[in-house]
């Protein structure tokens, strides 16, 4: 039967066509709709999104790449799952950037009824199994999101602190479950500074003894790292701020496979040839998960983070924290097949 469809419908498959119907019957490629849209706060849009039937599900706490096109170009990004666990349609809650290209369509330009693309989700910033009696969660900002899934399939957990900062109340994403749940304390920076966690003594106790999830901008986990000290096994963080990046780089000509692309000095290798339109491997774009790691055939490439030059012949290099520095030749071959 299925080789007379494939008879009928040659040169394409029976998927294409099925595709045409419903683009979430693809099983090449993951896709989602978007059937709910609610505004959260004058930056921040949650989208809700019914994924095809490859969706695995995700666990409290995780992230999912996404796929939009703007203006006829592919882009990818990563975005902290807000819902709970187990419901069929997925969450995510975008804040958009002032000058966030994915993240202002998402926010301002993404109806209902709009297809993307999507990725497994991943990360391990989870809770633990089973979940311990007493959480503390420390958030800034958007991260509040993934700890919001976190709270969402907690439901009426006896033992929840909740500490949260945002600028003002206008910025707060999820007020008003936020102002529900009891042990939630919210404060707004433009009034009363930013936590500092030697505040954590009054604010909370006995955090020493408590599990805690800490999410937000880099000065907040770098500082929950040095707080937590010797307690820091009960610490999980989870950063999602981009690493920043030196300055004074050359730029150059990358070779990724058989194409050559021009590489701006303050580029990465993964957005130069994204925007060239190169097919490349890519994953958190923080140089945290090595998924976009490829190997260097020859010349050298720069630490975007720390700005040094490096690179031997055969070296894996993760191209969204690396950039050019002269010529160099990426081998497009996932690194296993090189082994």
């Amino acid at each position: 039967m299925f080789k007379a469809l494939v008879a009928l419908t040659t040169p394409l498959l029976p998927e294409d066509y099925l595709s045409l119907v419903d683009p979430l019957w693809s099983t090449t490629e993951l896709r989602g709709r978007v059937v709910g849209v609610r505004r959260e706060t004058d930056r921040a849009t949650t989208l809700t999104i019914r994924p095809g039937r490859a969706w695995t599900g995700h666990r409290a706490g995780q992230y999912v790449r996404i796929g939009v096109d703007v203006a006829g170009v592919r882009h990818w990004r990563t975005y902290s799952l807000s819902g709970p666990e187990g419901e069929a349609d997925l969450t995510i809650t975008v804040q958009a950037l002032p000058d966030g290209l994915v993240s202002r369509h998402l926010v301002d330009a993404t109806p209902v009824g709009s297809i993307v693309r999507l990725e497994q989700a991943a990360g391990d910033f989870v809770l633990p199994s089973p979940v311990p009696a007493k959480l503390l969660m420390v958030t800034a900002g958007s991260g509040i999101t993934p700890v919001m899934s976190m709270l969402r399939t907690l439901g009426a957990h006896p033992d929840v602190v909740v500490l949260h900062s945002a600028p003002t109340a206008a910025d707060v994403i999820f007020a008003d479950e936020l102002a529900a749940r009891p042990g939630t304390v919210v404060r707004h920076t433009t009034e009363h500074g930013r936590l500092d966690l030697a505040e954590l003594d009054a604010l909370c106790p006995d955090w020493r003894d408590r599990e805690a999830f800490v999410c937000g901008p880099a000065g907040l986990l770098d500082a929950a790292e040095e707080h937590w000290g010797e307690a820091r096994a009960r610490l999980h963080l989870e950063r999602f701020t981009p690493p920043v990046r030196s300055t004074g780089g050359a730029g150059g000509t990358v070779t990724f496979g058989d194409r050559d692309v021009e590489v701006d000095g303050g580029a990465s290798l993964l957005e130069a040839g994204e925007e060239a339109g190169v097919l490349l491997p890519s994953g958190c774009r923080m140089g945290i998960c090595f998924s976009c790691i490829l190997p260097l055939r020859d010349g050298q490439v720069r630490d975007l983070r720390t700005g040094e030059i490096h690179g031997e012949p055969g070296d894996m290099v993760q191209t969204c924290i690396t950039g050019a520095t002269g010529t160099a030749r990426l081998d497009l071959r996932p690194a296993e097949e090189n082994r």
